[in-house]
């Protein structure tokens, strides 16, 4: 434990370009690792790109096809012998409540990889994987680490607008992922949790590139305002409705959905207000639900929104997706549909909520001509719900 201390007080002293930097001289010193390497997952999430000094030139690795990545994928520590020396790489998750960065890797002697050793490795995994989303405040070099390829401007807007790609607690867990992940411009995402409550919103915003973007920066921000002020979700919607029609008197539109949670009890009030759907897996039956359509925000001056009820319960799993999803065109011309949609969300059953999204994506993708350029954005959201225990 004395080792472990020395570590995390030298991480979490650390400037913010030098948290890797500063972890591998500590975990030399104090474990006697003989290499120290951080590998973060890519916007797509396909790939792990090692964090290397500009310009990134280092190989990345497969998330489906390589040790790391199947660490990155279980989420559980991976050792990994190295032939030559005897030694041993542990892979080891970084990850930030539920929100999955990347993996640290850290090569010891056999001796060396003990139970007590890889549990405190473990935790300084995770402890650098919050420091590095406090270091994001004042460097780039995490988030160019990112990058398989250059965002576009509007895809660089979008993903600094979002809350995360994932976020757990005792209550629910939620994932998300968007694509095409390098040029995203309209789709978003975005939750926030109090003690009580758990308000997740998924939005649509119409037009392509960088006004799209712009349109759902300004819905996003809204609706934040909104909610920050400590007001229900339709009065949430009637003010963003305000702030967009205000800008673009009816010209342009966003299509959202917005969901308050009562976490102690399952009960939610929904504003369905245009295009994302709500889809529900319950035991083995997966299944649209549908809400009472209310207008898009912005559509019209001062529209008037209504919440209605809508019941969750534990071992449910939420699956949210935009227009870009289900109605998104397959090789023989048709949309995706239902049932394709439906076999994607069983076929992903026993993945955790993290995974799902990117699981659906890729499902969704297999249906489509290889090279074909997608002509929407997509987004998926899952949100299982394992509810509060309050014995």
């Amino acid at each position: 434990m004395t080792s472990f201390l020395a570590v995390e007080r030298a991480v979490r002293t650390a400037a913010p370009h030098a948290l890797l930097d500063t972890a591998r001289a500590a975990l030399v010193e104090h474990y006697e690792a003989t290499s120290v390497d951080l590998l973060m997952a890519d916007y797509s999430l396909t790939v792990l790109q090692p964090v290397t000094a500009l310009p990134h030139t280092a190989q990345p690795l497969p998330v489906h096809a390589s040790p790391e990545g199947r660490a990155f994928g279980s989420q559980e520590a991976y050792g990994q012998d190295v032939a030559e020396d005897g030694a041993m790489d542990l892979h080891l998750p970084v990850t930030v409540r539920g929100d999955r960065l990347g993996i640290l890797t850290v090569r010891l002697s056999r001796p060396r990889c003990t139970p007590e050793t890889i549990e405190e490795l473990t935790e300084i995994a995770e402890l650098l994987g919050h420091e590095i989303i406090v270091a994001e405040r004042d460097t780039d070099l995490y988030l160019q680490a990112r990058r398989a390829s250059r965002l576009t401007l509007a895809a660089e807007m979008q993903w600094q607008l979002l809350p995360g790609r994932a976020c757990s607690r005792q209550e629910y867990a939620v994932g998300a992922q968007l694509e095409p992940a390098y040029a995203i411009h309209g789709d978003n995402f975005d939750w926030a949790t109090t003690a009580e409550t758990l308000t997740l919103t998924v939005t649509n915003g119409m037009g392509e590139g960088i006004e799209a973007s712009l349109l759902t920066n300004l819905a996003v921000n809204a609706l934040r305002n909104a909610r920050r002020a400590g007001i229900g979700i339709a009065d949430q919607a009637a003010l963003a409705d305000q702030a967009i029609y205000g800008r673009y008197r009816g010209a342009a539109y966003v299509s959202t959905l917005l969901l308050s949670f009562e976490l102690a009890t399952g009960r939610a009030q929904v504003v369905d207000a245009g295009s994302p759907q709500l889809w529900r897996q319950r035991d083995k039956t997966v299944e649209r639900v549908p809400f009472e359509a209310q207008l898009p925000l912005g559509m019209f001056d001062e529209t008037a929104y209504v919440a209605q009820e809508f019941r969750v319960l534990p071992g449910d799993r939420l699956i949210f997706v935009s227009d870009g999803v289900y109605a998104a065109a397959t090789r023989a011309g048709e949309a995706y549909g239902e049932r394709a949609l439906a076999r994607a969300v069983q076929a992903a059953s026993l993945l955790p909520a993290a995974a799902v999204p990117r699981a659906v994506l890729r499902e969704l993708a297999s249906t489509r001509d290889a090279g074909v350029d997608t002509a929407d954005d997509a987004l998926v959201v899952c949100l299982d719900w394992f509810g509060r225990d309050e014995g």
